[in-house]
């Protein structure tokens, strides 16, 4: 009898457990996220948009699938990637870039940038510019020295495979507003790209 009544109790709270995993499992909501890259201060189409089933969390404020039409027109705080499921704090006006930041885009090509490398990566910008500070030298003279390369710590937000059409991709980089001056001045070929850790950085 004792084996009879612990089999029972046992069956009871398998039960129950699946009862309550079943109960959990199904509290899930519709939510609004990010079907594909949406730069800061650009406004949300509807193609920007896509529901998905989310786990509901009390602590955390998402936007309901079905108030899409309340979210286009509106504009990103900051730079989303695919997949980021929207909350309030990420609508409004632009708050991007930080204060003291800029953002630049770079054409490289292989063996200038590490492959793999994607948005949210840090790397080290390797930066040779001609000693004069200018691009080509006038005609008739010779070539411009160039510099010791600088090195600029800088956030990637986005890599843009399609590129520049001449066999160099894009990439578009968060930096020290002082070093957006000296990436512009870059000679030709003169930006080397090397990932780094943040402890690195």
């Amino acid at each position: 009898m004792p084996f009879v009544a612990l089999g029972g109790l046992l069956v009871i709270v398998c039960v129950l457990a699946y009862a309550y995993g079943a109960v959990a499992l199904g509290d899930r909501v519709q939510v609004l996220a990010v079907a594909r890259a949406v730069a800061a201060g650009q406004a949300f189409t509807t193609a920007d948009l896509r529901p998905v089933s989310a786990a509901q969390d009390r602590t955390v404020q998402l936007i309901p699938a079905d108030q899409a039409t309340q979210v286009v027109g509106r504009t990103a705080v900051v730079p989303l990637l695919p997949g980021t499921l929207l909350t309030p704090a990420l609508l409004g006006d632009a708050a991007f870039p930080p204060a003291g930041k800029v953002t630049a885009s770079v054409a490289v090509k292989p063996g200038q940038y590490p492959q793999g490398l994607a948005a949210g990566a840090r790397v080290s910008v390797y930066v040779t510019t001609d000693s004069a500070g200018a691009g080509a030298a006038p005609a008739g003279t010779s070539a411009p020295a160039l510099s010791t390369p600088a090195r600029m710590p800088a956030v990637v937000l986005s890599v843009d495979l399609a590129g520049d059409g001449q066999g160099a991709i894009v990439i578009t980089l968060l930096l020290d507003a002082d070093d957006g001056g000296r990436l512009a001045a870059a000679a030709a070929g003169g930006v080397v790209l090397m990932q780094t850790t943040p402890e690195e950085s």
